[in-house]
């Protein structure tokens, strides 16, 4: 990196080659906080669930994907076997993106979204992936919203028993469960109910970083102390990752914290989501542009821009000389290098922050202690798979920092149609 890059992001209080491990640490500090019901900028929801022993057989079950951009819904079927077959699929948007909506008009477009399937099985599983508190019969009660989901109206509500009265006043027969899970159990779910024939893992890790940024783990049983001593079941918990505030915030990151309609929440989910890392670029580049390190005719293109998707700052970060909307913006090498370091320096602090969280929740864990049993983390995300470089760069820190610095072997994991099918194990189990 050039010194003129260097010294802009660090004038900006930019974190360079931040540290994996103390980054971790504070990370799982805030984990444990939350646990022990202590003040902590993540919540710590417990799920009630446990993964299954095996998958099930001879079940049909109504799935709802509903994060992010999209709202996702189809019928999954479990055969005599355990093996899986998705049918009715179908992708619309998610209700609350496009404008704010009440409370009646939020789950009337829901039932809008999943009337196709009505009465085609009497159980469903709700994958919601935002914050949430899981009561033990299943149902969720979301306290805040993320990826700019606007329905105020529905914090504080139970999601699933709210859905379920709308379906029944629409001629549904019983629903005689509905299950709310976020996408990280449901990936979690689905790597243990999938694990490859001639592996043992010691725990399991859903990892999600696409849209949004979140992570889940399986809590051995535990006695946390905090306003007071409570002893915790053996469990999923979700870690609302994205919410913990322990972390340096650059001046890029208060701009894009400032501009969006929940300020001062989400913290770490802003520094490296799919929903935000090209606003986070877009920062960069204004700011650059002010401070003089692009050329005139270069600063004078980017005042004009409106906004940087994540989609474009990738693009250019795998071909900056194709012809583009970043690409476009550079007068000569000089600009294209200095935006290509900016933007890669982003992405590097995703793959580092990721590292931390993974690095943290693996430990929680307590197991990976064995090489041949290992900790296996599920990830899901189109910008943990897409993002340049960001795979390869997460899976180095972590080998440096987890099994190398700390002994905690790792193994991440695939599942096809993982949140899918981890969202009908919920919804059976």
């Amino acid at each position: 990196m050039t010194t003129k890059t260097t010294a802009f992001l660090l004038r900006h209080n930019f974190p360079l080659a931040m540290d994996v491990a103390s980054t971790a640490s504070s990370i799982l500090d805030d984990m444990r906080d939350g646990l022990a019901g202590l003040e902590s900028g993540e919540d710590m929801f417990k799920t009630w669930l446990l993964p299954p022993e095996s998958v099930p057989k001879n079940e049909s079950v109504i799935v709802i994907d509903a994060g992010g951009t999209n709202f996702r819904s189809c019928l999954v079927s479990f055969d005599a076997a355990g093996a899986a077959s998705i049918t009715d699929f179908k992708k619309t948007k998610m209700p609350g993106v496009e404008r704010e909506l009440s409370k009646k008009e939020f789950f009337d477009q829901i039932a809008d979204n999943i009337d196709y399937l009505k009465n085609k099985a009497d159980k469903i599983g709700f994958c919601f992936s935002y914050a949430m508190e899981i009561t033990k019969d299943g149902d969720g009660i979301p306290n805040a919203f993320s990826k700019e989901v606007k329905a105020p109206e529905v914090i504080g509500v139970p999601v699933g028993k709210s859905l379920v009265e709308v379906l029944e006043g629409r001629g549904w027969n019983r629903i005689k469960r509905i299950t709310l899970l976020n996408d990280t159990v449901a990936a979690l779910l689905a790597g243990k109910a999938f694990s490859k024939e001639g592996t043992d893992y010691s725990a399991y890790i859903g990892f999600i970083l696409g849209t949004g940024m979140n992570a889940a783990y399986v809590q051995p049983e535990c006695v946390v102390s905090g306003i007071v001593e409570e002893k915790i079941e053996k469990q999923i918990i979700v870690c609302e990752s994205g919410k913990c505030d322990r972390i340096p915030l650059s001046d890029f990151d208060r701009e894009v914290d400032r501009k969006t309609n929940i300020p001062g929440q989400y913290l770490l989910e802003k520094g490296c989501s799919g929903a935000y890392l090209g606003k986070l670029g877009f920062e960069l580049l204004l700011a650059g542009a002010k401070d003089g390190i692009f050329s005139s005719e270069c600063a004078q293109k980017i005042a004009k821009l409106d906004d940087v998707s994540l989609i474009e700052l990738d693009s250019f970060l795998y071909a900056p000389f194709k012809s583009g909307k970043i690409s476009d913006l550079c007068q000569d090498d000089t600009d294209r290098q200095t935006i290509y370091e900016l933007f890669d320096s982003a992405v590097d602090r995703v793959a580092r922050y990721a590292a931390a969280i993974l690095t943290a929740t693996a430990i929680q864990t307590g197991g990976g202690k064995s090489p041949i049993r290992p900790v296996a983390i599920l990830c899901n995300g189109t910008t943990f798979f897409k993002t340049h470089k960001l795979r390869s760069r997460i899976e180095s820190y972590l080998e440096d920092c987890l099994t190398k610095r700390m002994g905690v072997y790792f193994e991440i994991v695939a599942a096809e149609n993982d949140i899918t099918i981890g969202t009908a194990v919920a919804g059976i189990v």
